[in-house]
């Protein structure tokens, strides 16, 4: 889970890595953190995506034009 201690680490971390550098301890924890905050996000998004339900939309009548009711009495008369 996101926590606003999660976030603060590594936004302290990111601070620090800018002004004068991390550690290598410092460093491996950075990219632990951000794996972490990743993985939290990618199953946040994975959870909405299954609450999506997917449904038809209506198709909608075709539409009667001056050419539609031509090409309709040709075939009739073809046929």
């Amino acid at each position: 889970m996101i926590t606003p201690e999660l976030i603060s680490r590594i936004n302290e971390l990111s601070h620090k890595k800018r002004s004068v550098g991390l550690t290598p301890e410092e460093q491996t924890e950075q990219q632990a953190l951000r794996r972490e905050y990743l993985n939290n996000i990618r199953e946040q998004v994975k959870g909405m995506l299954d609450q999506i339900e997917i449904a038809d939309a209506p198709q909608p009548e075709p539409k009667v034009t001056r050419i539609n009711e031509i090409s309709f009495s040709l075939r009739r008369q073809l046929h």
